[in-house]
């Protein structure tokens, strides 16, 4: 390897959003991150739903009548013949 191109490699400290930390290394001092493998549902089995928008209620009210009339084609208008 060639001197002074590489950048530091270094203890890396961890945060993340639930609080958990842990170290690991890096060219970066520290690190922050909004999830980890302590708080993602895949790996802690609890399924939870951010919705801060009603985006979710939204899709189920729209759905759950079971008609979906976005997605029907609309009826084809009959042309006008010309004598």
């Amino acid at each position: 390897m060639k001197d002074g191109i590489h950048p530091k490699y270094q203890v890396t400290t961890v945060t993340c959003g639930c609080g958990a930390t842990f170290e690991t290394r890096s060219v970066r001092p520290e690190l922050k991150l909004d999830i980890c493998s302590q708080c993602h549902p895949f790996y802690t089995g609890k399924l939870k739903f951010v919705d801060t928008a009603g985006r979710i209620d939204k899709f189920q009210k729209k759905f759950a009548a079971g008609t979906y009339a976005s997605l029907q084609s609309k009826p084809a208008k009959k042309k006008a013949v010309k004598k």
